[in-house]
């Protein structure tokens, strides 16, 4: 099973819930300006390719529009892979470059899109927008094949130059996907690309079986229609694959509740504790971001950020809430809560579980000498390594029972003198930047629970 920054099996149903949640909205004003001025540069491109590139075809207009009308179908079929959804166009796109006169082809490739989306959501505007905008892969294996092979007939001798047209698809739809992502929310290109990839996967895996439905063009050119019980095949495992992915969703909301009711749980027990625990899941949030985690690193930050100190609920009250300093047997009392926390959650099971052995981790020390394992430097969680961290920072500034609150200054100021033994000094600079960002609004809010749960 893949494995996320935190060293734990991945669960990409966060992601999932987040791709979902963006197919679904409506369009911005940035959004829709930007789509304007992409779908206007495929046109300044498209027109002239499809009225100068020379070509020796001649298609009869029946197979125009078995093509066109064949990639509607297709691109009605949507197959959820990880975060992303797959389409099974490449399926009628290989054989259209075959088919089609090469400059015809982005422009047939809309026709099928808008076609597709006849009764899909949004105005007319807004369908061929998205069309237009999302039509420039289509670009790049017509400019390589025109610029290469031409429009000769298929053939394994001309291998070479399918992988380059593929590749240079891919490029150019990456190009057109993640820099808007980039210029309008500031998404970072590893962010933008991890959802794409396991699309790309899908595409890179049918292009040699469209390849084989084009080969027979060449005698019968309504072969690539075999595609079409391919599409059928996929529509049964789409089904599938969307109710075993709400499956999961209904799951994980479940686990998120759980941890929100565990989270009550150590409020009820211990008023400082339960405020404490929701203070750091704002702080560590906010430096998981810093590093760049996905949705399904930021959830799991944020359930061990919130559920951290869980195993305190199984200490000694009058141990717990002691007004002056701990003695020798006290402190051994007291560092078992990790473990106890580890084993609490590893009773509730599934990504709880896996969240209780970075529970287990966040009093360990960047310099071995931390407990209850003694693991040292990257040995310990990522998500650990920031819990601990941003506990420390959340502690010194806020009142305890023996002393009260430091400044944001002094808090900063210990971080650093402890970066390198006691912390990740990575994980330090990570929350000084993003306290630093949030200066002028103080530092980043407790979580709520309705944060948590949404």
């Amino acid at each position: 099973m893949p494995m996320s920054e935190a060293g734990m099996p991945r669960d990409d149903t966060p992601q999932i819930a987040d791709s979902r949640a963006r197919r679904h909205r409506r369009l911005d004003d940035r959004e829709i300006v930007a789509g304007a001025i992409m779908a206007g540069l495929f046109l300044l491109v498209a027109v002239p390719l499809a009225a100068l590139l020379p070509s020796a075809r001649d298609p009869s207009p029946l197979l125009v529009v078995a093509l066109v009308a064949t990639y509607a179908l297709l691109s009605r079929i949507h197959f959820e892979a990880g975060p992303g959804i797959g389409v099974p166009t490449q399926l009628v796109l290989i054989p259209m470059l075959f088919l089609l006169p090469l400059g015809w082809v982005p422009l047939a490739l809309v026709a099928g899109c808008l076609l597709g989306e006849v009764h899909g959501a949004g105005s007319r505007s807004r369908r061929l927008l998205l069309a237009l905008g999302s039509a420039w892969f289509a670009v790049a294996p017509v400019a390589v094949l025109a610029a290469t092979v031409g429009e000769a007939a298929p053939q394994a001798a001309h291998a070479w130059a399918y992988v380059l047209a593929f590749v240079a698809q891919v490029a150019l739809d990456v190009s057109a996907g993640v820099v808007p992502d980039l210029v309008i929310h500031r998404i970072r290109p590893t962010l933008a690309l991890r959802p794409l990839l396991w699309v790309y996967a899908i595409d890179a895996m049918l292009t040699p079986v469209a390849y084989a439905f084009a080969v027979p063009s060449e005698h019968s050119q309504y072969a690539f229609l075999a595609s079409l019980s391919l599409g059928f095949l996929l529509v049964v495992f789409a089904r599938e694959r969307s109710r075993r992915i709400d499956q999961a969703l209904e799951l994980s909301k479940a686990y998120r509740r759980t941890a929100l009711l565990l989270g009550d749980v150590i409020d009820a027990d211990d008023g400082y504790t339960g405020i404490h625990s929701r203070g750091v899941v704002g702080l560590a949030r906010a430096v998981g971001e810093e590093f760049g985690m996905d949705a399904t690193a930021l959830q799991e930050t944020e359930f061990a950020a919130l559920l951290h100190d869980i195993g305190k609920i199984r200490i000694p009250k009058e141990i717990l809430n002691k007004p002056g300093p701990l003695t020798p047997a006290e402190w051994e009392i007291m560092r078992t809560h990790p473990a106890l926390g580890s084993e609490m959650l590893e009773r509730v099971g599934g990504v709880l579980a896996r969240v209780g052995e970075v529970v287990r981790s966040h009093h360990e020390r960047w310099d071995g000498q931390g407990y209850p394992d003694r693991l040292a430097g990257p040995q310990i969680p990522l998500i650990a390594r920031i819990v601990a961290v941003c506990d420390t920072y959340s502690a010194i500034t806020t009142d305890r029972p023996y002393r009260e609150a430091r400044t944001t200054a002094e808090a900063i100021a210990e971080l650093r003198r402890c970066a390198g033994t006691q912390f990740d000094p990575t994980v330090v600079d990570a929350l000084i930047r993003a306290i630093e960002s949030d200066a002028a609004d103080g530092p980043p809010p407790a979580a709520s629970a309705g944060d948590l749960a949404a």
